[in-house]
């Protein structure tokens, strides 16, 4: 049989960015996405993934480098899961000591996750994660930021209690100022979510899930506030993700995409929250030439 000329030819390579998002973006929400006038947040998400490509944003999706950001801006105020090994082959964890539990997540990707403990099997290891290292991830929304992390695996701790997720506290902040808590949990295989002022106050909207139950103020919510902030002074928009165990907030991840745009929030919250994020194009920044 002959060989095909192009193998590996990725047609997704051959479509550019912009229609590639714009056909997703009309899938999911029955409209193409605005040239201008960008009003709701998944519009402003559409444009951050499309035009975006401020040198700011090139390591806020390499986990590594933002668990460093966190433990070096906010080491009094939240605590950073440690990392026992990084590497591209699983193979070298038949040489590393490993606790009760831990968790395994690619450096340069999302949704993807091994929970385990103790030592290593690292043949059945090795067929769970095939794949993950080279996977261009970055193509599947077209998320920049994914591009330029480093592609690698990373073993981590473990956070909470065997068998248990704890909830997924989300908080959107906007040029430093901490403006809605999302709440995500896990009623088996439901995922729900819950969203709140940063007082505390529950709001109307559950931003796509299921309705989350009503959750408990926080014991750390005004250290998980603080740190928020300085974590995302820097940034227009960023979500800044967090875990509270038995008295203990733990860092989870900077997001600078919140589901790629795709989100299907209430339409109130997606203009609420677009309301808060002013772009890098427009008003007292002017950072970037609108395109």
């Amino acid at each position: 049989m002959a060989r095909a000329p192009f193998p590996r030819l990725d047609p997704q390579r051959l479509v550019p960015v912009q229609l590639r998002r714009a056909r997703k973006f009309y899938l999911r929400h029955g409209r193409l996405p605005p040239l201008v006038d960008f009003e709701t947040f998944n519009d402003k998400v559409q444009w951050r993934v499309t035009r975006d490509r401020r040198e700011l944003l090139r390591l806020t999706c390499d986990k590594l480098a933002m668990k460093e950001h966190a433990a070096r801006l906010a080491p009094d105020l939240t605590r950073t899961p440690e990392t026992y090994w990084f590497g591209t082959d699983v193979a070298e964890l038949r040489d590393v000591d490993l606790p009760e539990n831990w968790v395994l997540k690619p450096n340069h990707a999302s949704q993807r996750v091994v929970i385990s403990g103790g030592p290593a099997d690292v043949d059945a290891l090795a067929a769970e994660v095939e794949g993950w290292v080279s996977e261009p991830y970055w193509r599947r929304s077209g998320e920049w930021a994914y591009r330029t992390a480093r592609p690698g695996l990373l073993v981590e701790e473990f956070i909470g209690t065997p068998g248990e997720v704890p909830a997924d506290l989300k908080l959107f902040v906007f040029d430093g100022v901490p403006r809605a808590v999302a709440v995500h949990s896990r009623d088996g295989n439901v995922h729900r979510a819950r969203y709140y002022t940063p007082d505390w106050e529950p709001l109307p909207w559950n931003g796509g899930y299921a309705p989350g139950p009503d959750t408990a103020r926080p014991e750390r919510l005004e250290d998980m506030l603080k740190a928020a902030s300085l974590l995302a002074a820097d940034f227009d928009m960023m979500r800044v993700d967090f875990y509270e165990h038995d008295g203990v907030l733990w860092f989870g991840e900077l997001t600078p995409y919140p589901a790629a745009g795709l989100a299907r929030y209430e339409p109130e919250l997606d203009r609420l929250l677009g309301s808060w994020w002013e772009l890098p194009v427009s008003g007292k920044r002017r950072l970037l030439r609108l395109r």
